[in-house]
């Protein structure tokens, strides 16, 4: 240790060699840290940042994070991992986590102190999940509780306290239908390939995969096909409008090997069928309340007023800026976050791979009619007298849904803010479009500064007093929930037009990013906000009380919050915006943008719909506004 080396740098230093011992690779591995790790990619190991005054239990949980990264990196083959793993998406969330499990164990047999490493890691992150508060076997992912029991098979360690709920809900059944082919796991642990074909016949046992050939992924060896020309069916126009993509926007896909290549023709073909037959979910009875008419809103203004709209904007992006320089600041935009887009995409995949396992088919066994399950065959043969067993093909429910992103626009978001919140909201589209949710992209500032021909007509008409909102809206649409990603796309580099920026007016921009959404078809909306600050007009707080404008914005989201379908979410920048909402997050970096975005979107989509909400007398939300103001 030199003199001026910090503790929390000698843990780095220390701790970035023994992960390339275990790795085997002292020489070509890379050990960083940063603010998305735990990762692995190609050549390089991210890793979070340890606290600047470390303790034991954190020091031996991010050791725990380093081990299981490294020993993936030592005993795992992603090319043999792609050609093996089955092809449903529950089985393949088995056959991953087991596969995890597999390599650590390597590790915690032959040293004791990776053993102790690997589970604090493990213990941290099924605490994370919410394992401990698991009730019943409907809020205890199988996944886990096979890996766990895979886990406690190959080392002896039995599951951490906070996963034996988990595990317990499961293991009765586990070891009913496949204990056999679990006692066989143990003694393959060190060959991949044999092990994964143990694990497909522990799946088949547990009704996971319905024959024992192997499935051929093609979509797993090879990269995303996303770069592919369009169908010869497809207009010329878009043709025409597809823009060539920067090479380190396609690491969206090409990152991660675990994206269906084909997703598109599936989601499209699933969401087909569940419009056909979802007739249950037309009954009035379980239909979300919408609000009953327009004077619901009446509510909300009560005591807000505009001096004019007459110089208010709705306007497309494409309106605001020629082709020419919509291309140009895109390319500026691309350039300038390079660095963050893997990032972003990774994480955005995720998301991706998440919702599409909530559109897959999925299977009940047995049945007494149906169709025949040929997994079960071995039990006729075994037994001539045992019945034959039959399968139903099940949907899994999942609600057609649309997701607006509203962008606060105001120069306070100047510079690495706007940017960050372009790209997420441009990655974000592109993968929730893939998954066959819709995405419309708003943006909210004003025409001026300090107020605009809205001040200059108040000020001719002699200031009177209490004017209320004093100044010029601007209201972008860059993305329009039905256009398809690729028209859309230039538009987000609009943001980084010198000037566009100016003051934000939130209230009346949730209404009106609202009032879009509750016209729509689908059944489920979402309205995420992404803000750095309170709404501030000068023009208007000058002639007004200095709460006029927060004031407003309170109002108007207990109102969308109780008494509207609409689920409400909102990201702070560098702001808290919880005092404001009740589901919200704040971070203090915009780096850290896109993983929430993706993160509080993979929840809401994890979390039923709300159930419908009775609505408030406009009484009690007048009461309950002025509570909160």
């Amino acid at each position: 240790m030199s003199a001026k080396e910090t503790p929390s740098e000698m843990f780095k230093r220390s701790l970035a060699q023994t992960t390339r011992a275990l790795a085997g690779a002292e020489d070509e591995l890379e050990v960083s840290f940063g603010a998305e790790g735990p990762r692995l990619s190609a050549g390089r190991i991210v890793l979070p940042h340890p606290p600047r005054v470390i303790s034991a239990p954190e020091a031996e949980r991010i050791r725990g994070q380093a081990d299981a990264l490294a020993l993936r990196l030592a005993h795992h083959d992603d090319a043999e991992h792609a050609r093996l793993r089955p092809a449903s998406a529950d089985a393949r969330a088995v056959f991953d986590a087991v596969e995890d499990q597999r390599v650590q164990a390597l590790g915690a047999n032959a040293l004791k102190g990776v053993a102790a490493n690997l589970t604090a890691a493990l213990t941290d992150s099924m605490e994370r999940r919410g394992a401990a508060r698991v009730t019943d076997r409907a809020s205890a992912p199988l996944a886990d509780a096979v890996a766990m029991i895979v886990r406690e098979r190959l080392t002896g360690l039995a599951p951490p306290d906070n996963a034996k709920a988990l595990v317990d809900a499961w293991r009765a059944d586990v070891e009913r239908d496949a204990g056999g082919a679990l006692d066989k796991l143990a003694d393959l642990a060190g060959d991949q390939h044999a092990f994964g074909l143990a694990m497909r016949d522990v799946m088949s046992e547990l009704g996971l995969v319905e024959d024992q050939s192997l499935d051929e992924n093609p979509e797993d060896e090879s990269e995303s096909s996303e770069d592919e020309p369009p169908p010869e069916g497809e207009s010329s126009d878009n043709q025409e409008e597809q823009e060539p993509e920067a090479p380190s926007e396609m690491e969206l896909v090409e990152g991660d090997a675990d994206v269906d290549p084909d997703s598109t023709m599936t989601i499209e073909t699933e969401m087909d069928s569940a419009d056909a037959e979802d007739s249950e979910d037309d009954r009035p009875d379980e239909r979300p309340m919408r609000p009953r008419a327009r004077d619901d809103i009446s509510d909300v203004n009560q005591g807000y007023k505009v001096f004019t709209t007459a110089n208010d904007e709705e306007i497309l992006a494409e309106e605001l800026c020629d082709g020419e320089e919509l291309a140009r600041l895109r390319t500026y935009l691309d350039q300038q976050l390079k660095p963050l887009q893997s990032v972003v995409g990774r994480l955005a995949n995720r998301l991706q791979r998440r919702l599409l396992a909530k559109q897959n088919r999925a299977w009940s066994f047995d049945l007494e009619e149906g169709v025949l399950d040929t997994s079960r065959l071995t039990r006729v043969i075994v037994d001539p007298l045992s019945a034959l067993t039959y399968k139903q093909e099940e949907d899994m429910p999942f609600k057609d849904t649309v997701v607006t992103l509203l962008l606060d626009n105001s120069g306070s978001m100047r510079g690495r803010p706007i940017m960050v919140a372009a790209l997420c909201a441009d990655i974000l589209a592109r993968t929730l479009e893939r998954c066959g949710v819709k995405v419309e992209i708003l943006g909210f500032t004003t025409r001026a500064w300090k107020g605009g021909k809205s001040k200059e007509n108040w000020l001719a008409a002699g200031r009177p007093p209490q004017p209320g909102r004093l100044n010029d809206l601007r209201h972008v649409v860059y993305k329009q929930a039905d256009a398809p990603w690729r028209r859309a796309r230039r538009n987000l580099g609009l943001m980084m037009r010198e000037g566009l920026l100016k003051e934000n007016i939130d209230g009346e921009a949730l209404l009106w990013a609202h009032e879009r959404l509750m016209p729509r078809a689908e059944q489920r909306r979402i309205l995420m906000v992404i803000s750095d600050g309170a709404p501030v007009d000068d023009s208007t707080l000058s002639a007004n009380p200095g709460n006029y404008l927060e004031r407003h914005l309170r109002a108007v989201i207990e109102w969308i919050e109780t008494r509207s379908p609409v689920e409400l979410i909102a990201i702070g920048i560098g702001h808290d915006v919880t005092r404001y909402y009740k589901r919200a997050v704040t971070i203090t970096d915009a780096e850290q943008l896109g993983g929430v975005m993706v993160e509080k979107l993979a929840e809401l989509f994890d979390e039923p719909a709300p159930e419908p909400r009775a609505p408030r007398s406009p009484r009690e939300s007048r009461q309950r506004a002025a509570a909160l103001a």
